[in-house]
This record gives structure tokens, C-alpha cells and sequence, in this order.
């Protein structure tokens, strides 16, 4: 199953995708796709219903918001592909990096990347993206993990090299400016997808930047999420950028960071593609 939020920014409506270019809402029976209702049964309740009875409406008609509303946490693993560890010179690590980001960077797939007031290294991170939809603290192993697990997502993990790196190696800094992580389009249910051997990419463009595959990850994705739940509570709704692959901005010499005015497409074999335009900050 494909799982969606349609309609104006802080306006959406969850709703259901039941073809390439169809979804129907299914907001008379959950509020949202959001923590609340997923753990109160929200994706069961959906699935019990006969969707082909449902009146459909075009995709196209709709910005596709973010998939899963308000996160309350935004969780990052670095440095989880082996070619990206070596494309920064770095070792690649013996457990995995964790750090996180503002919630409220998550936006729509499709909308803008905003680059900060006096930002030169602004990059891009193709990542796939894994969307908690059971409460999880302390599991037991990894193969626990995927009862815990909504579905799985794209994220465009949007990184300020500047403030990330070299303004005190605060990773946080660089990670939570407005805008800074593109999520969608949808959610890919568990059942309906399998993330361990998948191609994943980005352009800026036109132009390849990123092309990868999951099977490259130092730390699978069931591991990710064992692991982080010995460190803290994983919510339902909460999201997991499991890390990128090598050809980031910052990994090209001479670097090729986003500066305003290009355009950002993101995909993930079996789930879709999202696609950013990159602006410049202005004050309203």
C-alpha cells in the first residue's frame, strides 16, 4: 500500500494512492497520517476498507505533502555507506552514527529547497527513509525491528557543509535549516516493499550526482533502528534517514554544492521520485 497526505501546506488530507496517477482520501476515517493516529490503528483501519467503492481523484490535481505529519523526531545515521566513508576520507564506522535534525525541516517532495542567508555549501542527500509505526525502546535484536516499521519513504537529507563541518563539527547546525528535508512521495508500506537491495539516486540538473544501492549500507536498515531504540524511544511517526551514498556535493573535486536555481530530483527504485527546485532565502 501507498500512504499520502494531498492538499496545501498545513492543509493535507491523508489519503491512499491506488494508481500512478489516482489516490482516494480517507480522511472520514483517520484524522491524519500522523503519531496519534498510527497508534491508535490508523493503517489498519485503512486497510479494512474497500477502496475501489471510494471515489478517486487525480494525483496531479494535489501537492503531495510530506507523507507522515509532524515527526516528533527526525533521526539521522552518517556516514552508512562504505563508498560515502570513503569519499569523505573517513573511517568507516564500527557502530553507527547518530545525530538528529529539526523536525520541522520535513516539507513535501516537491517543495522548495531553501538555501540559507550567506550559505555556500549547501548539499544534497539522497536517502531512504524509514518511517516508524509502532512505538519501539530497547528491542532485543534487529530482527524486531520491521514489526516497528510503517513503510519506507525518500528523504532529501539537505546538509550546510559549513555549518555542519566546520563551525565545531556540530552536525545538528548544518542539518536543520526550513526546508531541509524534502521527504516523499508517498510511504510504501512494509508489505508492499523490500529496502535491502534497492537502487537509489539524485540528480541536480539533469546531471547524475548520486547512483547507488542499499545494499552498499555499512549498517542495514533493521540494525538502524534495533540500535537506535537502545538510545531512545522511537515514536510512531517518527522518521530514520539511513544514510547516503558516495557522490555528494562536497565528495566532487572541484565540489559542486547548491547555490539557488537548480533543480533537485531524488528517487528510490520501487517507491518514486521527488523533485526540489533550489531557491535563495528572501525576507517576506
Amino acid at each position: 500500500m501507498r500512504i499520502a497526505r494531498l492538499g496545501a501546506f498545513e492543509s493535507e488530507k491523508p489519503a491512499v494512492i491506488v494508481s500512478d496517477s489516482e489516490a482516494v482520501f480517507v480522511d472520514d476515517v483517520i484524522k491524519d497520517w500522523n503519531r496519534v493516529e498510527l497508534e491508535n490503528g490508523a493503517l489498519a483501519k485503512v486497510k479494512a476498507l474497500d477502496l475501489t467503492s471510494r471515489p478517486k481523484v487525480k494525483i496531479a490535481d494535489y501537492r503531495l505533502g510530506s507523507p507522515v505529519a509532524r515527526p516528533t523526531k527526525a533521526i539521522c545515521v552518517g556516514l552508512n555507506y562504505l563508498q560515502h566513508a570513503k569519499e569523505t576520507g573517513a573511517t568507516p564506522p564500527e557502530e553507527p552514527i547518530i545525530f538528529m535534525k529539526a523536525p520541522d525541516t520535513v516539507v513535501g517532495g516537491f517543495d522548495d529547497i531553501i538555501v540559507p542567508p550567506g550559505s555556500l555549501k549547501t548539499d544534497y542527500e539522497v536517502e531512504i527513509c524509514v518511517v516508524i509505526g509502532k512505538n519501539a525502546l530497547y528491542l532485543d535484536s534487529p530482527d524486531q525491528a520491521r514489526e516497528h516499521i510503517l513503510g519506507y519513504t525518500i528523504s532529501q537529507d539537505v546538509s550546510e557543509r559549513h555549518w555542519q563541518i566546520e563551525r565545531s563539527g556540530q552536525w545538528v547546525k548544518g542539518k536543520s535549516f526550513p526546508t531541509y528535508n524534502p521527504v516523499g512521495p508517498w510511504i510504501v508500506t512494509t508489505d508492499s516493499f523490500e529496502p535491502d537491495d534497492v537502487r537509489l539516486w539524485c540528480s541536480v540538473d539533469g546531471q547524475m550526482r548520486q547512483d547507488s544501492r542499499t545494499s552498499d549500507l555499512i549498517f542495514g536498515i533493521n540494525h538502524c533502528v534495533w540500535y537506535i531504540s537502545q538510545f531512545m524511544e522511537l515514536k510512531a511517526g517518527d522518521i530514520i534517514n539511513t544514510g547516503t551514498p558516495q557522490g555528494v556535493g562536497m565528495g566532487h573535486n572541484p565540489t559542486k554544492y547548491l547555490l539557488g536555481g537548480e533543480v533537485v530530483e531524488t528517487g528510490i527504485d520501487g517507491i518514486g521520485v521527488i523533485k526540489s527546485q533550489v531557491k535563495n532565502y528572501k525576507k517576506s
